[in-house]
């Protein structure tokens, strides 16, 4: 999710209000307001005197020039900067994002713009802050930052064995949000090489369908989270983000509600795409399913060698989650 902000200047409580109820995660307003902000909700505040301060916490620019730009490209290297394009849009906030992706946010007032300042160099500006006076546009404008989508570029991989090991400890991650048919998060013992595992989602003669969650694998393995990132899931928490993908993959931000670490038996599933081998732990129990090509969710006691798979590709490694382009083995 990017941030968002929605700018109310001059103040009006119903926008202010429209904001909270969309998920904006900052109110920029007038000095005099602050205080009416916070009664209103939880949220964080711009404003002299605000949890931001403009032009102390963070700076703001009118780009309409050249020169504009170079002070704003002199600024973004130090500290984040909030440019406001009207008149010029394209070109300043690709050098900007060029030359500092995490410190660029940018005035947005229509959906145009919106999808503008998400794509743009297909990294997208690290936040934006709505600026219309219309309660629907606005709404509009928030949770188009906030539900973007990321496209996950799946494979189909052939299952080469599945091998029965001992205990160990595996993570349910319970969301805050319902999964359906086909959906899940990519999990594996490589970051280069996730295995898609589905969602509790299924009826079964065993236990109740659980929706919300992924039982998603042993504490080491690394889960796919917004951004491009990864995790291991030993780290998840309530309130952190997970990428919750469907097997079209298509994906969606889910928030972690819980993560229960358990001992489980556990089995190792081997499989490969091409030259390409990778491979995931999993706990060893019929409700426990990967997903097939056409979407159907196969269990991992029913997997023979030759079985196909969805699964994500990767080159290069992760450094704390992010990727880079180095050579590293994970076996």
């Amino acid at each position: 999710m990017k941030g968002v902000w929605v700018r109310i200047i001059p103040y009006d409580k119903g926008l202010v209000t429209t904001a909270l109820e969309a998920g904006a995660q900052g109110v920029w307003v007038e000095e005099e307001r602050v205080d009416e902000v916070r009664s209103l909700g939880r949220v964080t505040v711009v404003a002299p005197g605000g949890d931001l301060v403009p032009q102390r916490d963070f700076t703001f620019l009118e780009i309409s020039s050249g020169e504009d730009q170079e002070r704003a490209l002199s600024s973004v290297q130090r500290s984040p900067v909030v440019v406001d394009t009207r008149d010029w849009r394209v070109i300043p906030l690709e050098n900007l994002v060029a030359a500092a992706p995490n410190n660029v946010w940018t005035v947005v007032r229509s959906e145009e713009e919106m999808e503008l300042a998400l794509g743009v160099l297909e990294i997208g500006v690290a936040g934006v802050v709505v600026d219309v006076r219309d309660p629907g546009l606005l709404r509009r404008l928030v949770l188009m930052a906030r539900d973007r989508r990321e496209e996950v570029s799946l494979e189909e991989a052939e299952i080469l064995e599945v091998t029965p090991l001992g205990l160990g400890d595996r993570v349910c991650v319970d969301t805050c949000s319902l999964m359906g048919p086909g959906q899940g998060m990519l999990v594996g013992n490589s970051s280069a090489f996730l295995f898609m595992v589905h969602a509790e989602s299924v009826e079964n003669p065993y236990v109740a369908p659980r929706p919300f969650r992924v039982n998603a694998g042993a504490v080491h393995a690394y889960v796919l989270v917004p951004g491009g990132k990864t995790r291991y899931l030993s780290e998840l928490a309530a309130g952190d983000e997970v990428l919750i993908v469907d097997y079209r993959g298509m994906s969606a931000r889910a928030l972690v509600g819980r993560a229960k670490v358990e001992r489980r038996p556990l089995l190792l599933v081997k499989a490969r795409v091409g030259e390409w081998e990778g491979s995931c732990i999993l706990q060893n129990a019929e409700t426990i399913r990967l997903v097939s090509p056409q979407g159907e969710p196969v269990s991992v006691v029913s997997l023979d060698p030759g079985d196909r798979v969805l699964v994500r590709l990767e080159a290069g490694g992760r450094h704390f989650g992010m990727k880079v382009e180095e050579s590293i083995a994970e076996r």
